[in-house]
């Protein structure tokens, strides 16, 4: 069987994972280095979203930009853990609609 769609690209970023872990084994133990003093840099990110939006110009960067600020502004874990849930979500989505694109 031949994985498609959403259950290939899960697999091809559990090979990436571990590509990572053989590359960096110590990265379990890595601060998070989120702030949440630039708060404004998320508030920034999520209102040009917000404008591209509204004026049809929205593109996979402006959403995944505005997750990815979001996700380093977090002030707790659950918090942060929610927002890369929604930043990985997006990667996908994104790499999903590349793969149609395809010929």
């Amino acid at each position: 069987m031949n994985p498609t769609g959403t259950t290939q690209v899960l697999y091809e970023i559990e090979l990436e994972r571990r590509a990572q872990d053989r590359k960096f084994p110590e990265q379990g133990d890595m601060p998070d280095g989120t702030s949440p003093e630039s708060r404004e840099v998320a508030d920034a990110a999520r209102a040009y979203a917000d404008h591209s939006a509204e004026h049809g110009h929205l593109t996979w960067r402006d959403i995944l930009n505005e997750e990815v600020m979001e996700a380093l502004t977090a002030d707790s874990v659950d918090e942060l853990r929610l927002e890369l849930i929604q930043v990985a979500a997006v990667a996908v989505k994104w790499i999903e609609a590349i793969d149609k694109r395809a010929p």
